[in-house]
C-alpha cells in the first residue's frame, strides 16, 4: 500500500473513532458505537502491521493472541458489579503500554529530536501516573485492606509538590538530550505521584477519578502517537483525553464538587451521632403491603443505586416492572449521574436486564415531575436521594443535585439497614411521613413483592 493510501486509511480509522464516540453518547446506539470503535482500531492495527516499519511480526502476533485471550477472559468472567474495577484496570493497562512504547523508542534510538524526546518523557510521565493511579483506584473499588487507609506522613503536601517539580524538571532535561537513564527516575517519580494523588480520595469520588484516569490514558496514548509518529494514535488518544475531561467536569457538577477538591482532598464525611433522633419515626412495611401500594399506582419510578448492583437485583426489578406494565402502570427509572461507582453504572446494569432505553430518565428530566409519581422505589441508593443536600448548607453533600424522591406521594426504600451512605450522614428521607422502609436483600425483597402481586 502506498504512503498516500495508508494515510487515507488512517483517516478512515479516525472517522470511525469519531462516529463511534458520537454513537456511544446514547444507550440506544451505544452498541453500534462500540462496534465502530472496534472496527477503527482493527483497521489501525492492520495498517501498522502492514506498514513495513515493524520487525519480528511473530512477537507482535503472540502479543495480540495473549491480549485477546485476556480480554475475552475478562468479558466472560467479570461481574457487572465489578465493572468499575475492570475499567480502572483497563485505564491502567493503557498507561503501562504508553510507558513501554516510550522506553522502547529510547532503547532503539528512534527518538533523537528534542520534540520526540519530550514526547517520550510526557508519555512516560502520564502513562506511569495513569498506571499506578488506576491500580490504587482498583484496590479501593475492590475494597482491599491495603488501599483503605490513606498514606500519611509528615509534610505530605510539600513532599508531593517537590516530587512533582523534580519529575517535571527531569522530563525537561530528558527532552533537551540528556542521558536515556533519566527516563527511569522520571517514571519512578511519576509512579509515586500517581499513588499519592489517588490514595487519599474517598470512595464517593471514585466516579470522578475513573473519568479522570480515562482522560489520562488518552493523553498518554496521544503522546505515544507523537513518539512513534502514528497519526491515528494521536487522534484517538486526543479523543479519549478530551471526552474524559468533559465527563470528569460533568461528574464534578453532578456531585457539586470542584476537580481540585476531588484531587487534593478526601471527601468530607459526617457522623451518625444524631441517627436515633432522626430515625425515631421510621415506618417499616412488608412485601405484601408494598404489593398493594403498587397495584393501586398509576406511575411508578425505580431509583437504583449501588445496593442494587451488589444485590444483583436488576433482573428481578425488570420482571416486576413487566408485571406492572401488564396492568397498564407506567414504569420509569430515575438515573442519577453518580449512582454506583462509575459514570453510567446504573445504565449498564439495567441494559443488561433488557430495560427499554426510553424508560431510563435522567435526573434533570424526571425531577420536575416527581410530585406526580404515585410510588417511588429507592433500591440501594442513599446520598443521591438525601434531601439534606437541599436543606442543610453545612452538610458534606450540600448543593449536590439529588433525585427528589421525597416529592413522590409514596416512597418505598429497599435497604438492608439504616446505615449511612458514602458521605457518612443520616438520611431524613427514611423517616418522612410518606416513606416506608422495606429491610432486606434487594433482590429477595423485589422477588417477595413480585410473588405477593402474582399470588394476590
Amino acid at each position: 500500500m502506498t504512503p498516500s493510501l495508508t494515510q487515507l486509511a488512517y483517516v478512515a480509522a479516525a472517522v470511525l473513532f469519531i462516529v463511534g464516540l458520537k454513537r456511544m453518547s446514547h444507550p440506544r446506539t451505544a452498541v453500534q458505537g462500540n462496534v465502530l470503535g472496534i472496527a477503527g482500531m482493527g483497521l489501525a492495527i492492520l495498517l501498522a502491521l502492514t506498514s513495513g516499519q515493524l520487525e519480528h511480526h511473530w512477537l507482535i502476533g503472540i502479543g495480540l493472541l495473549v491480549g485477546t485471550a485476556i480480554g475475552i477472559g475478562f468479558a466472560l468472567t467479570v461481574k457487572m458489579t465489578d465493572m468499575p474495577q475492570m475499567v480502572a484496570l483497563f485505564n491502567g493497562f493503557g498507561g503501562a503500554a504508553s510507558v513501554l512504547v516510550a522506553a522502547g523508542a529510547l532503547l532503539h534510538n528512534t527518538a533523537d529530536a528534542v520534540s520526540s524526546r519530550t514526547a517520550v518523557g510526557i508519555s512516560g510521565v502520564i502513562g506511569a501516573i495513569t498506571f499506578w493511579g488506576s491500580l490504587v483506584a482498583f484496590g479501593k473499588l475492590q475494597e482491599l485492606d491495603l488501599f483503605k487507609k490513606p498514606i500519611d506522613f509528615p509534610y505530605k503536601q510539600p513532599v508531593t509538590i517537590a516530587i512533582a517539580c523534580l519529575m517535571l524538571l527531569l522530563t525537561i532535561v530528558l527532552g533537551l538530550g540528556a542521558g536515556h537513564w533519566l527516563f527511569i527516575p522520571t517514571v519512578l517519580l511519576a509512579s509515586a505521584i500517581g499513588i499519592l494523588l489517588v490514595n487519599p480520595i474517598g470512595g464517593a469520588d471514585m466516579p470522578v477519578v475513573i473519568a479522570l484516569l480515562n482522560s489520562y490514558s488518552g493523553l498518554a496514548a496521544a503522546a505515544t502517537g507523537f513518539v512513534i509518529n502514528n497519526h491515528v494514535l494521536v487522534i484517538s488518544g486526543s479523543l479519549v483525553g478530551a471526552s474524559g475531561i468533559i465527563l470528569t467536569r460533568l461528574m464534578c457538577k453532578a456531585m457539586n464538587r470542584s476537580l481540585s477538591n476531588v484531587l487534593f482532598g478526601v471527601v468530607a464525611t459526617g457522623n451518625n451521632d444524631g441517627d436515633d433522633d432522626i430515625y425515631e419515626n421510621v415506618q417499616i412495611t412488608t412485601a405484601d403491603n408494598v404489593a398493594l401500594m403498587l397495584e393501586a399506582a398509576q406511575r411508578i419510578v425505580f431509583v437504583p443505586g449501588y445496593g442494587m448492583a451488589v444485590a444483583q437485583a436488576q433482573h428481578a426489578v425488570r420482571n416486576l416492572s413487566k408485571i406492572l406494565e401488564a396492568q397498564q402502570t407506567t414504569v420509569e427509572y430515575a438515573i442519577h449521574p453518580v449512582a454506583g461507582r462509575m459514570p453510567g453504572h446504573m445504565n449498564v446494569l439495567l441494559a443488561e436486564a433488557d430495560v427499554p432505553y426510553d424508560q431510563l430518565i435522567e435526573m434533570d428530566q424526571i425531577n420536575p415531575t416527581m410530585d406526580s409519581v404515585d410510588v417511588a422505589i429507592v433500591l440501594g441508593a442513599n446520598d443521591v436521594v438525601n434531601p439534606v443536600a437541599r436543606t442543610d448548607p453545612q452538610s458534606p453533600i450540600a448543593g449536590m443535585p439529588i433525585i427528589d424522591v421525597d416529592q413522590a406521594r409514596i416512597v418505598i426504600v429497599i435497604k438492608r439497614s439504616l446505615s449511612a451512605g458514602f458521605a457518612g450522614i443520616p438520611n431524613p428521607l427514611f423517616a418522612n411521613s410518606n416513606t416506608w422502609m422495606l429491610f432486606g436483600d434487594g433482590q429477595q425483597a423485589v422477588l417477595d413483592i413480585t410473588t405477593a402481586i402474582t399470588d394476590g
